[in-house]
């Protein structure tokens, strides 16, 4: 295998048998100390590169930048590129990009990079039999675009003996984590399927993944709810890595309920308490969770003198992560049991673990945003992975998310009031420009022609500031100036990427309500962006019950247009499921007070007749409370429960706790909120669903100018804005209803709009529509 903590199958005895990056190993041995975050964000990839750029452009013509060097430590071989190198000076050079004070840096960061730089000069006199060599360190502020260099001057053997001391430190753990990959592939070579059978249809899906990982080829799955797609496709992933020589397997969702189905699906497969004769799990699992989730003292700076668990955490992380190796299943509460009893940040360290797990769970973003770890890491590492992508289809408003951002107004006034001076004067900078930009566009919406650079060179300049202040006074993770200031970071980061795009994938728009207003970065078309991403993995695989139609995913995702799309055979019957086409009903807008009747009655006779938990799902909230007022005039015998707006966990628990296997009522939802898709009721538990609303997008400024660009990109606006995302949201909250092969159950499709053959075409193929239900009806 190709990569940095790869073990190399040896020729013979004395073969090197694992490899490791400079900076790994470095980061392995020689930190030390605190945990301390004060000077982050580091900068972005783009700017890293860019620094080094500019550092390299300032040397002579006989400069050699990105120079390979790789040496050989018993059973380690050691390989990095160096920064650069002087062949007239003897000078090699680490040159660290950064914001900030470099004199306030903490003494462990600079040891580290000291660290980096020396083990790159030991190979360096090794290739070049040197004697002896000058090593700098060369810092470069991104925001002055100055460098600070630190230079020593150290002889040849200074140098190896700390090379060897570096090896010697990390040889016992390499040798350990080759045992492991032993293990690893004896532990998937013989796993077996956990069941006496796959469920109907759940064979093929697992054949088909398997086949993808072996070819090398990205897949889009579409799987009816009720499958096993999770178990359907760990399985064969799982069976895949050995061959492929895979190195890692990432599963990654946008909802917490399928963490929570993977972790499931591994430990029926054994992998909680699969363990190699030594004691440690022979598949090492990582679940990862966000940090505001995971953190013990939110109202705590990450550094030493502040928080506990900062404290002391790098001389405490190589007893943690031996401790975690052999626990080896690690779930959130499995990594949190570990790092409390270490006394170290969970949070953190699941950050390192990261490094050392062959499985990881965690959401989408690791992978696609900005700054996605897992991303990263394989590109460091030279990873070979598979990546896992559950309920695909979300990936397209969460890729517009991550690289979107917006200046809202209220946000950024609250960081001004609770600054301290020292902002005063890049605050009031900041502010004015906002305002000059409002006074230069008028009305509530405003379609931009570019991005408002002297905005955005006020709001760079308010990053740098926060971080200068950072060095000295700590800022708690719950305030409104470092909300403001991580809004800022993305807004910057979003406007470099959005210069990069096609003009036309990207929407600068300001939006007034009443005496505030909002300037957004809207991504239009994530596909550019997320495309990278793809070819960075050995195999994607993208599976939800609502993947169609695929030239749109295709399109919108950035997968080539010869990416396989297969649909599974449904494992359920027509006869499971009554579907009821309420065609005199017109939900839109307009018709919306003299529908609310006709809901209801609906809705109460169908209580009636067949007592039970149903699902009632509504465009807003308006809508859903107005039909459930007009439902408590027309039948109040019937029990009903609504969600709400901003919903805390507990709430949304109660909520669900409602739908019990012998209860009855309705439970009012809004279809593509938290109760649209990710639930679970089995059997009684939920015996049908209302899905009153054609499940379009609002009508507005924002929403036709994302129609006019698909238009102008794909030929198909509306279907591309408003009609495949709207179907989709019906036909996943329709997907509650019906889970398992014993179910029975009934939906309500309440819109006129239903009977049109193009909607028809979109819903699920084993659903069988009352005869007569299809007619020419405006879908507008």
């Amino acid at each position: 295998m190709s990569t940095d903590h790869a073990i190399m199958a040896p020729a013979d005895a004395e073969s090197p048998r694992y490899r490791v990056a400079v900076r790994a190993l470095c980061e392995f041995t020689a930190r030390s100390g605190d945990l301390d975050l004060r000077f982050t964000p580091a900068p972005t990839a783009q700017q890293g590169i860019a620094g080094h750029q500019v550092v390299a452009s300032r040397r002579g013509e006989h400069y050699e930048h990105e120079v390979t060097l790789e040496g050989r430590y018993g059973a380690l071989i050691v390989r990095g590129r160096a920064d650069g190198y002087d062949p007239v000076r003897q000078r090699l050079e680490e040159v660290k990009t950064r914001r900030g004070d470099i004199d306030a840096m903490p003494d462990n960061q600079r040891a580290l990079h000291w660290a980096q730089a020396k083990v790159y000069a030991a190979l360096m006199c090794r290739e070049r039999e040197l004697e002896a060599i000058e090593v700098a360190l060369v810092y470069f502020d991104i925001e002055q675009q100055r460098e600070t260099v630190l230079v020593e001057t150290m002889d040849r053997h200074t140098l190896e003996a700390f090379f060897i001391a570096q090896c010697e430190r990390f040889i016992d753990w390499a040798e350990q984590e080759l045992a492991h990959e032993t293990a690893r592939a004896q532990a998937l070579g013989q796993l077996a399927f956990p069941h006496a059978d796959f469920r109907p249809g759940q064979r093929a899906l697992a054949e088909s993944v398997f086949k993808a990982i072996s070819t090398r080829r990205d897949l889009m799955l579409q799987a009816p709810t009720g499958i096993g797609k999770t178990l359907g496709t760990l399985f064969p992933a799982l069976k895949a890595m050995p061959g492929q020589q895979l190195d890692r397997l990432f599963f990654l969702t946008a909802r917490t309920t399928g963490r929570r189905l993977a972790l499931e699906a591994l430990t029926t497969l054994g992998m909680a308490n699969s363990c190699e004769e030594a004691g440690e799990p022979g598949v090492r699992t990582l679940e990862l969770i966000a940090r505001d989730k995971a953190c013990e003292h939110p109202e705590l700076a990450c550094h030493g003198d502040s928080c506990p668990l900062a404290s002391g955490f790098y001389d405490r992380l190589p007893g943690a992560r031996q401790a975690a190796v052999q626990q080896g299943f690690l779930d959130h509460d499995s990594l949190r049991s570990v790092a409390l009893a270490h006394r170290v940040c969970p949070y953190y360290l699941g950050q390192e673990m990261a490094h050392w797990c062959d499985v990881v769970i965690g959401d989408v973003n690791y992978w696609f945003d900005t700054s996605a770890m897992l991303y990263a890491l394989t590109r460091q590492h030279q990873w070979r992975v598979s990546v896992l992508i559950d309920e695909a289809h979300n990936l397209v408003e969460r890729g517009r998310a991550m690289y979107g951002a917006e200046f809202d107004q209220n946000r950024f006034a609250a960081a001004r009031r609770e600054a301290p001076a020292a902002l005063k004067r890049v605050l009031d900078r900041l502010w004015r420009q906002w305002k000059a930009l409002l006074r230069e566009h008028d009305g509530d919406y405003i379609c931009l022609d570019a991005p408002p650079r002297k905005l955005f060179n006020a709001l760079s300049q308010f990053v740098t500031s926060v971080g200068d202040l950072m060095v000295e006074t700590p800022i708690a993770l719950e305030s409104a100036l470092l909300e403001a200031w991580f809004d800022a970071m993305q807004i910057v980061r979003i406007a470099e990427l959005a210069g990069e795009c096609d003009a036309s994938h990207y929407l600068f728009d300001i939006e007034r309500r009443g005496r505030s207003a909002t300037l957004s970065l809207r991504n239009v078309v994530p596909a550019p962006l997320l495309a990278a991403r793809f070819e960075g993995a050995h195999a994607a695989i993208l599976f939800s019950a609502t993947l169609s139609p695929g030239h749109y995913y295709r399109d919108q995702l950035g997968l080539g247009s010869s990416t396989p799309w297969l649909e599974m055979a449904s494992p359920f019957t027509a006869g499971q499921l009554e579907v009821h086409l309420a065609g005199h009903i017109s939900t839109r807008y307009r018709d919306r007070r003299a529908s609310l009747a006709p809901i209801a009655e609906l809705m109460a006779h169908q209580f009636h007749q067949r007592p039970g938990n149903y699902l009632a799902f509504f465009s807003s909230f308006d809508y859903l409370e107005q039909v459930s007022e007009a439902l408590a005039e027309h039948a109040p015998d019937v029990p009903q429960w609504s969600q709400a707006r901003r919903m805390s966990e507990p709430e949304r628990d109660a909520f669900l706790a409602r739908f019990t296997p012998k209860g009855q009522g309705i439970g009012f939802a809004v279809l593509g909120g938290i109760f649209g898709e990710g639930i679970d009721l089995p059997g009684e538990r939920l015996i049908g669903a209302f899905v009153a609303t054609l499940g379009l997008a609002q009508f507005n400024p924002v929403n036709e100018q994302m129609k006019t660009r698909m238009e102008a990109l794909f030929g198909d606006g509306y279907r591309y804005a408003y009609l495949y995302p709207g179907i989709t949201r019906v036909v996943q909250a329709a997907g509650r209803v019906i889970r398992s092969p014993e179910d029975q159950g009934v939906i309500h499709l309440i819109d006129d709009r239903f009977r049109r053959g193009e909607i028809q075409a979109l819903l699920p193929r084993w659903w069988t529509l009352p005869p007569g239900a299809r007619h020419n009806v405006d879908i507008r």
